[in-house]
Parts: structure tokens; C-alpha cells; sequence
């Protein structure tokens, strides 16, 4: 079973730290999407007894898995013109994943959490232009569902992309298009429906499964245990534990901690896993350059997803248009992309976090140079900062927004306050270069720090199933593959004995 703690409970709820700390197979630290996906596979595919997933805000999904605080895009990597055939093949496989689970749900529960746009990455010029064409011949084998566009056919999908004041647009303009797909996800209800998908895969057992809201982690150490045992499958169980203190995050700070003993600890908690694994000692070689994005609505403009394709020089999103699942008929153009030094979007406090996971040094110094002195990028990051200003950032903005709906006017935009989150972009400070895409700091067998940025919500199920290989493994428990391989890879031929 499944249950959920009030946010704050009493200091009659919390043990002493005298006494004995209980005791869980596992400990989750963070209800986004990620940390509510594992949750899922180890109470569907898993036999594991004892579960423990805690969140520091009182609802679950509330930092990057909020609604508005993403793009609600699943990311195939057909349109995402950023990827290499290799990534693109490798994402496919992962994001097709929040396919197949939303096939196992209630119609009512799906249609809360995916939904069917068309989409299109859209070619502007001869240079972007010739770019889809070669890069259709290379995907499209690949992507079989893939369509390619001219004018008249972007017509037909799109009026507002390929007409201007009724005509079509005079520059070369193609696209490459997927006419009827999942593309949507609203993460945070995705996150919803994982808990309540736990609850039932555990109904009617002795299994306990804790999902504990408004409770931060303070402290965790680790306790060795020399003595080891061997599994039934003759590999070594490693007996190590972690001991964690929690703290309800809010109140007057003056409660008394609770401690709880893990065999296994994952930490989903986007910039704050790598703040969290640097004090204990571990990630230390990476730093973390923030990159908030800032979204604009329009009246409904579009039918579907209307991607841009990206300049290969900036390591960040391009301009993309979205019909907003939580906002019926408007049309969301963005993001921005402007180097904010918070952890989380609107939340101030959390600039002192980012100083400590900053960590500046020559190293970092370096990578920094080595962006700024790049025109295009510098030129870009300028440009962003404007885009923050009020008054000018919508004229600014609508130049870009042009490029995809020619006929947009100043009227049509309106800043979308309040949305937008922070992506987590890591700094290698060996190697001196940004990490592109996620990143995972295997700290010891038993304590793994996840930092996902995009396209880690579109890859929350595939990430999910390596840490249950990875927990089935060292404690031993039964891991039903063939079960998460038929119903959330799509495959039929057993790929386990």
C-alpha cells in the first residue's frame, strides 16, 4: 500500500533522535516526475517492502515537473534538431516509454497526462532548409511517422507558420512534420498518476509504500557494515546504510529531526541532487551554470507543436510555439534563455544554493570564456538578458516569434508571468566544457544523485528502470523484466530468464 503523510505532522508523529531510526529497502528524496516514476517501477515491477519517497513542498511535481515550468513536450528526438542520430535513436527508446504507461491508464487519467498535437520543425531560409533536408534522409528511416513538408503541405497542418497577409511566405520555408503522436505530457499530472499507479500495484499487500510531503532532507551519512552476505545468486550483498535526517521544511526550525534508515538512497532532486551529493563530498569535479527560460502566451494560434531549428553554436533551446495543456486556447511561444543564479525559477532563497554548487574557480572561469567569446552566444545571451525587461521584452520577443507565425502582432503577445523553471546545465571542471543533457553522480553502491535538465522529465521512465536494476541487484529483491520490458519498452520476446 501507498500512503501519504501530512505535510507537517506534530512533533508526537517524529522520533527522537535517540530512538531507533526506522528502517526502509529504499528512500526516494524528490516527488517530481523522476523521483514518482521510480516510485512506480518498484512498486509495479519490484517486490521491494519498503518504500520511502519525501518532498520538501507540500504538493508533489512543484520545481522543474511543474506544468508551467517546462515545455509539457515529450522529446523524441525527431524535431529536436540539437540531437545526433545516436541520441535521438537512444531518447526515442526512453521516451516512447510515457507512451506505453499512459496506454496502461484509465482513458479519464490518460487524457489528463498526454495528449495528441501534431508537431513540425520548421525551416526558415536556404541555409536552415537544406540543414531538414539532409537531415530527413538521415531520421527519417528511423522515424518512420516523419512527413516531409513544402509550403503548401505546411499550409494544410499549419495556416498561421506558412501564410503572410493571406499569401504564402516568400522565403524558402519546409518542415519536417509527425502528423498524429503523443507529443504532450503534463509532467505534473504524470507525477500524480505514478503515486496513484504505486498505490494500486501495492494494494492488498503487506508491501508499504510512504510518500511523506513537506519534509526536507538535512543530513545523510553512511554506516558501513564490514559483515557481508551472499546473495542467492552468489554476487556479495553489500550491507552499507545510509542514515538520514529529516526536518518538516517549514515551521519554526525548531523540530526535532527524525532519522530514517535506508538500504538504498536516490536522489531526484533536479540542482539540489548535486548541491546535496558536494556535501558529502562526492560531484566536487562540477559546477552548475543555471539557464532559466521565460515563456509569452498568444491567442490560439497554433494547432500543434511548432519547433525552430536550433543554431548549433548555442547550447540552448531554440523558439518553439505550444499549445498550453493547461491553458485552453492559447497558443505558448518560448523560452528564453537567460543565465539566472538560482536553483529554482521565483524562488530567491535558493540564490545561496547556487553560490555553493557554483563552486567558481579558473575552471569554471574557463568555460565561461569559452561561451562569452563566441559572438553568436555572446550576442544571444545579451539579447536574453533584454528580454527580462518589461516594457521592451515584448517588442523584442515578437521579432523572434515572427519567425514562426509572420503575422503575430504586439497585441497578440503577453508575457507568461510566472512561468518558466531553471535548467541545470553542469560544468565539467576536469575536462573545462558544459554538459549538455543529464547526468548522474554514482556516489557508492547504495547512493546515486540524479541531475536531470531536458530532456530528463521525457526520460523519467527509462532513467527510473536503471536505478531498479541497479537496487535489484545489490539488495537482492525480485525484478520482474520481461513485465517492465512488455509494458513500457513495447516488447514481446522475454529479455530475462
Amino acid at each position: 500500500m501507498v500512503t501519504q503523510r501530512p505535510a507537517h505532522p506534530g512533533a508526537a508523529a517524529f522520533s527522537s533522535e535517540a530512538q531507533a531510526p526506522e528502517t526502509v529497502d529504499v528512500l526516494i528524496v524528490g516527488g517530481g516526475v523522476c523521483g514518482t516514476a521510480l516510485l512506480f517501477e518498484l512498486a509495479r515491477y519490484t517486490d521491494v517492502e519498503r518504500v520511502l519517497l519525501v518532498e520538501r513542498y507540500e504538493q508533489l511535481a512543484q520545481v522543474n515537473s511543474r506544468a508551467t515550468n517546462n515545455s509539457q513536450t515529450i522529446h523524441c528526438g525527431d524535431i529536436e534538431t540539437n540531437y545526433s542520430l545516436e541520441k535521438a535513436i537512444r531518447v526515442k527508446r526512453t521516451a516512447e516509454m510515457i507512451v506505453h504507461y499512459a496506454e496502461l491508464l484509465a482513458p479519464e487519467v490518460r487524457e489528463r497526462c498526454v495528449f495528441r498535437t501534431p508537431k513540425m520543425v520548421l525551416g526558415v531560409g536556404a541555409a536552415e532548409c537544406r540543414f531538414l533536408r539532409q537531415r530527413f534522409t538521415t531520421f527519417s528511416p528511423h522515424f518512420p511517422a516523419m512527413e516531409w513538408l513544402e509550403k503548401e503541405q505546411i499550409v494544410d497542418w499549419e495556416p498561421q507558420v506558412a501564410l503572410r497577409h493571406g499569401e504564402l511566405r516568400r522565403e524558402e520555408l519546409v518542415a519536417i512534420g509527425i502528423r498524429d503522436a503523443y507529443t504532450a505530457v503534463d509532467y505534473e499530472a504524470l507525477s500524480a498518476s505514478f503515486v496513484e499507479q504505486a498505490r494500486a500495484a501495492t494494494c492488498g499487500s503487506d508491501r508499504r509504500l510512504d510518500v511523506e510531503l513537506g519534509m526536507t532532507v538535512e543530513h545523510i551519512a553512511i554506516e558501513n557494515h564490514d559483515a557481508g552476505h551472499t546473495q542467492a545468486n552468489g554476487t556479495p550483498q553489500d550491507n552499507t546504510t545510509f542514515l538520514v535526517r529529516l526536518r518538516p521544511a517549514k515551521g519554526d526550525g525548531k523540530g526535532i529531526p527524525r532519522q530514517v534508515r535506508a538500504r538504498h538512497v536516490v536522489v531526484n532532486a533536479g540542482a539540489h541532487s548535486l548541491l546535496m551529493a558536494q556535501q558529502m563530498g562526492y560531484g566536487l569535479e562540477y559546477s552548475c551554470l543555471p539557464v532559466a527560460g521565460s515563456f509569452y502566451f498568444t491567442p490560439d494560434l497554433l494547432r500543434g507543436k511548432v519547433y525552430t531549428v536550433q543554431n548549433d553554436r548555442l547550447p540552448f533551446a531554440a523558439i518553439h510555439g505550444d499549445p498550453d495543456v493547461r491553458a485552453p486556447g492559447k497558443t505558448r511561444f518560448g523560452p528564453t534563455a537567460l543565465l539566472l543564479p538560482m536553483l529554482e525559477r521565483y524562488r530567491p532563497a535558493s540564490f545561496w544554493d547556487f553560490l555553493k554548487v557554483l563552486r567558481l574557480d579558473w575552471a569554471v572561469l574557463t568555460v565561461f570564456w569559452q561561451l562569452f567569446k563566441v559572438a553568436d552566444i555572446r550576442n544571444y545571451i545579451l539579447k536574453n538578458l533584454l528580454f527580462e525587461v518589461p516594457w521592451l521584452r515584448r517588442w523584442l520577443f515578437l521579432a523572434d516569434a515572427r519567425k514562426i507565425v509572420p503575422d503575430m502582432t504586439l497585441a497578440d503577445l503577453s508575457f507568461a508571468k510566472g512561468y518558466g523553471g531553471v535548467r541545470p546545465q553542469l560544468i565539467d571542471k576536469r575536462q573545462r566544457r558544459l554538459m549538455l543533457g543529464e547526468a548522474s553522480i554514482q556516489a557508492r553502491p547504495g547512493l546515486v544523485f540524479n541531475v536531470t535538465p531536458s530532456p530528463g522529465g521525457t526520460c523519467c521512465l527509462g532513467n527510473g528502470a536503471a536505478d531498479v536494476e541497479a537496487i535489484a541487484n545489490r539488495l537482492g529483491c525480485r525484478f520482474d523484466r520481461d513485465r517492465l520490458a512488455a509494458e513500457l519498452y513495447g516488447e514481446t520476446a522475454p529479455q530475462s530468464a
